[in-house]
């Protein structure tokens, strides 16, 4: 009998702020604020765990740019206030924090920001913090062929050339590992444009938890399923 197959690399859409904070009469902007604070705490609990090396969440996508005006302000902002509280903290524990997405349609204080804290961190190797923002997988996807084209017009390369390996090393998360282990909150199961490429055999887990309500516990929970699944990855089982 196989041991129990640990997660390494998890990756979480963390959805259900608003609809948490709806349900208590509360501002959309309270509920990101909880929805940070569980970032937090699911960080401090990740720490624990020395098996897992990294953690991508689902902080901001590209489809969010189509949200009211003040509740993008609000997410923005809520991003520099999570830096200035955490980021001394995360680089006290050894935590490196990597982004991927779009940047220029970040403002240029947080485009420096990114790549001030990416500098910092980058000798840190325990755990990786991976942030989605500005983030859609199909974009990835298209500036990556775009790279490559870019390359095979210039005579860099022949369009044979192209293979899955070269695509990969073009796409944002280069470096990082495929995730084991999707997570999303909420209820909601779809990915919603995230990670589509890299996911192409992670095992996905669904629940019914509001993000700013997901505790350790029900990560736990996450991880538990995992062990239990076989992974072929396309092949055969063979006892």
């Amino acid at each position: 009998m196989q041991s129990p197959r640990a997660a390494c690399h998890i990756a979480i859409i963390m959805d259900g702020n608003g609809r948490w904070a709806a349900q208590r009469g509360l501002p959309t902007r309270k509920g990101h604020r909880e929805g940070a604070e569980s970032l937090r705490r699911l960080l401090k609990h990740c720490k624990k765990n020395p098996a897992i090396t990294h953690l991508t969440v689902y902080a901001f996508s590209q489809e969010n740019w189509k949200r009211p005006a003040s509740e993008v302000a609000d997410l923005m902002d809520l991003l520099r206030y999570f830096f200035k509280a955490e980021l001394e903290s995360l680089l006290k524990e050894g935590v490196r924090l990597r982004f991927i997405g779009d940047r220029s349609a970040l403002d240029a204080d947080i485009q420096t920001m990114l790549a001030e804290t990416e500098a910092r961190s980058a000798h840190f190797s325990q755990l990786t913090l991976c942030i989605a923002l500005s983030y859609g997988s199909r974009q990835e996807i298209a500036r990556a062929c775009q790279k490559l084209a870019s390359k095979a017009l210039s005579g860099a390369i022949a369009p044979s050339d192209i293979s899955p390996e070269m695509l990969e090393r073009a796409l944002d998360t280069h470096g990082i590992p495929d995730p084991d282990l999707l997570i999303r909150t909420g209820g909601d199961e779809r990915l919603s444009n995230f990670l589509l490429w890299q996911s192409a055999y992670t095992e996905l887990y669904f629940c019914d938890v509001l993000w700013p309500d997901f505790s350790g516990e029900h990560f736990d929970q996450a991880l538990e399923h995992f062990a239990a699944r076989e992974r072929r990855f396309g092949g055969r089982h063979v006892a």
